[in-house]
């Protein structure tokens, strides 16, 4: 994250609110977590906001993802958390491909 903390929320500095604080004690870019700090919290967050939706997850998609772990380089997983997170953020969702 090379942009501050305020680029990506709503956060204002001087408004007292969590991400004030956060920022005050991690940096504005997180610099003062580790990789493995940041990716605990990104899991939690995935999972809260993955929570709040109703759809549904297929199996197979499961399958899916254990393959990628199982496979694919840590950069290349790491590429595609790049390109969900972007897509979660733009809201670019496909309808489910569903095969027969």
């Amino acid at each position: 994250m090379s942009k501050p903390l305020g680029y990506y929320t709503s956060y204002t500095p001087g408004d007292d609110s969590l991400l004030e604080k956060v920022q005050e004690e991690y940096g504005s870019a997180f610099q003062k977590m580790s990789k493995r700090e940041k990716l605990s919290i990104l899991m939690i967050l995935a999972g809260n906001i993955g929570a709040h939706l109703d759809e549904g997850v297929r199996g197979e998609i499961y399958a899916v993802a254990r393959q990628m772990t199982d496979q694919l380089s840590l950069s290349d997983q790491a590429g595609i958390m790049e390109a969900i997170v972007s897509q979660v953020i733009r809201g670019q969702n496909a309808e489910p491909v569903h095969h027969s």
